[in-house]
């Protein structure tokens, strides 16, 4: 039975379908995104988005559409759909689907007349490449198929306009065509597997509209360049290949390169393998910086990374080792987690020896980063055991340990009651990041919770490894240190109520009941005292978890805006006073699981529900970034979120283990 699969009443109804998304990745960044009806809602989204090295370190919108028609006894079914300025829908190809598959890849059957259309997008897994397969299911007489490409060429955070500046030249080659807009830009090479023919017949399609950005309050109208069209003969049981790249490549090898990359696709035909092929759709190879010829880099030798979302999200430190473990460890790719593991190592030792930083991971000085990398360690450890983890990454552990003691890094300071201060009135230096006018909205200082029951535990976990090492004296030391932080843990974030302060500094106490706490109870060291525990997992309880994850601000709070709409000064003050998050709800069920043990597992497993509904939404077979706080939890932000994946992901793993 299929899982992700809709039928012509929801496609053709746009109040459903425009809110239905998909999503595809190349290990490069690249992606091809769009709603299931192939109508752009977004300025990300695209046929085929991908980074340009040469011109920035963003995403460009190359090919943003390719739209069908189907000609036959000389008249034109045009199959695309494109929301214009005041929200008119044109041409209206919507009303020929007759059903849409994403389980393994994006289908779409058309049936117009007699005439029935496959459409199967597939972007290459390791190439810069979009190929889209059109196979004539039945006719009753040969059709003519007509592509249209609609070309961007811009960024994909900005919007283009009819201009006098666009190139219009273009060099026919096998199969198909080459052409660019502008000099900065690579040529866009355009081919098919079939013979065809190009029709030069160059447009400006003005004014289309993209109602999510007008609904984020940015610009939301923009014109699109139409070179021409392909034409290409068809009868029943034909199928022709089309592809968008930044090279050339063999027409005679499309054919088998589409099915090739069919073949090695994990089926989306059940929540779980969902999930997994959603968490490979976070990694990202790169070459290292400087590379003169960076086509000649064997796969090997390349840089693994994390990505932390898409469409608009870059690599990031600490998104990178809270999604670690959930994205490969849970799913049995070990492999990955080294790789990714050495070339965030290498940055982290960029950062504490003071070098310029040669990976491309942003944020790596943020306060909170080297503890998250323990945790991420400790986690190898519990799937490979201690002794190998400590071969792999004790000298790294002990490395961070001994850089954070010694005061090194910026902005941590070892207080003398063992408790980690940190300044973020102007900045802000943990994950809640979000500014207005410049300044956190959230500003977070002092004695950080998360950060300080992350200190806890890494050193606890610090003390495992010395033990492994038959290091004593370390064993002893460290121990002492760690208790000497218990104690101060409890004296400081514990308030009256019995819930964690979420902050505190020279006498200021954030009273607000937020779900930074959850962490305190979570992970595998806890400073707190079991039944200092239960309270702080049923404050979360009953002020914080939702079906989507756990609040960032507690209803009952001042300032609580749970609904993520608006402009963009109206989103950032939402952003992190009242919205749901995914992983948030990862480690408060972790924490069920460890506090009350089997008997909350029929809980946790209702409220994994809460996310299989999401396969259905949004970004199909992901999880949105976050979600609104109050009913009825509307997905928003980007369509895909690392962290939200990885936690969810371990969730069931943990639930495995409690099952058995």
């Amino acid at each position: 039975m299929s899982y992700l699969k809709f039928q012509k009443a929801l496609m053709t109804n746009l109040q459903e379908s425009l809110r239905r998304e998909y999503l595809r990745t190349s290990r490069s960044g690249a992606y091809s995104s769009s709603t299931v009806v192939d109508c752009n809602t977004r300025k990300y989204h695209g046929l085929f988005v991908v980074p340009i090295p040469s011109i920035d370190d963003e995403n460009h919108v190359l090919l943003s559409s390719l739209d069908a028609s189907v000609v036959q006894h000389g008249a034109e079914f045009n199959l695309g759909l494109h929301l214009y300025k005041g929200g008119v829908c044109s041409p209206n190809g919507h009303k020929y689907i007759r059903e849409y598959n994403c389980d393994k890849v994006p289908t779409t059957i058309y049936r117009v007349g007699g005439v029935l259309l496959r459409k199967e997008t597939i972007m290459q897994n390791y190439d810069d490449r979009i190929l889209v397969r059109y196979t004539v299911d039945d006719a009753h007489s040969p059709v003519t198929l007509r592509l249209r490409p609609f070309l961007a060429f811009r960024r994909c955070d900005e919007l283009t306009h009819e201009n006098y500046k666009a190139l219009r030249d273009y060099k026919a080659i096998s199969g198909g065509i080459k052409t660019t807009m502008y000099e900065e830009y690579p040529e866009l090479y355009m081919q098919l597997s079939k013979k065809n023919e190009f029709v030069f017949s160059p447009n400006w399609y003005k004014n289309l509209e993209y109602y999510k950005e007008a609904d984020r309050g940015y610009e939301f109208i923009e014109d699109l360049y139409v070179p021409g069209y392909f034409e290409v003969q068809m009868k029943k049981g034909d199928e022709v290949v089309f592809t968008a790249s930044l090279s050339d490549i063999k027409t005679t090898e499309l054919k088998k390169l589409f099915q090739k990359e069919v073949d090695v696709r994990r089926p989306r035909d059940n929540f779980y393998n969902a999930l997994v092929a959603a968490a490979h759709q976070f990694h990202y190879k790169e070459v290292k910086k400087g590379t003169k010829n960076p086509d000649s880099v064997p796969e090997e030798e390349k840089e693994h990374y994390l990505l932390a979302g898409y469409p608009w999200f870059k690599v990031r430190a600490r998104d990178t080792f809270i999604s670690l473990p959930g994205l490969t460890l849970t799913v049995d790719e070990e492999g990955y987690f080294k790789s990714a593991m050495k070339t965030a190592e290498k940055g982290l030792y960029e950062f504490m020896t003071g070098k310029p930083l040669s990976v491309s991971i942003y944020e790596i000085e943020q306060p909170d980063v080297m503890l998250w990398a323990i945790w991420a360690i400790q986690q190898y450890a519990k799937k490979v055991g201690l002794p190998t983890a400590v071969e792999d990454y004790g000298k790294l552990v002990t490395d961070i340990i001994t850089y954070i003691e010694s005061g090194k890094h910026f902005n941590l300071e070892l207080r003398d009651n063992g408790l980690l201060h940190t300044e973020g009135r102007d900045k802000p230096m943990t994950w809640m990041n979000s500014t207005a006018n410049g300044k956190p909205v959230v500003p977070r200082t002092g004695f950080v919770v998360e950060i300080n029951a992350l200190w806890y535990n890494a050193l606890k976990f610090f003390v495992e490894i010395a033990s492994q090492k038959d290091d004593q004296q370390s064993v002893a030391r460290y121990e002492k240190l760690a208790q000497k932080v218990r104690v101060s843990f409890q004296q400081t974030f514990i308030t009256p109520a019995g819930y964690l302060f979420d902050y505190k500094e020279d006498g200021i106490e954030d009273w607000n009941v937020r779900p930074n706490q959850i962490f305190a109870v979570a992970l595998d060291y806890s400073p707190l005292e079991t039944a200092q525990q239960k309270t702080v997992l049923d404050f979360c309880t009953r002020e914080l978890l939702t079906p989507k994850g756990l609040r960032t601000l507690s209803p009952k709070s001042g300032g609580y805006n749970p609904m993520y709409v608006g402009a963009q000064v109206v989103r950032d003050y939402a952003y992190h006073n009242g919205t749901a998050w995914p992983w948030l709800g990862g480690f408060y069920m972790e924490a069920c699981l460890k506090v009350y043990k089997r008997s909350r597992l029929s809980f946790v497993q209702r409220q994994m529900v809460g996310f299989e509904d999401e396969m259905m939404y949004h970004a199909l077979g992901t999880i949105s970034e976050l979600f609104d706080g109050n009913p009825p939890f509307h997905g928003r932000g980007a369509m895909a979120f690392a962290m939200n994946v990885a936690e969810i992901l371990r969730t069931m793993k943990l639930i495995d283990r409690y099952n058995v």
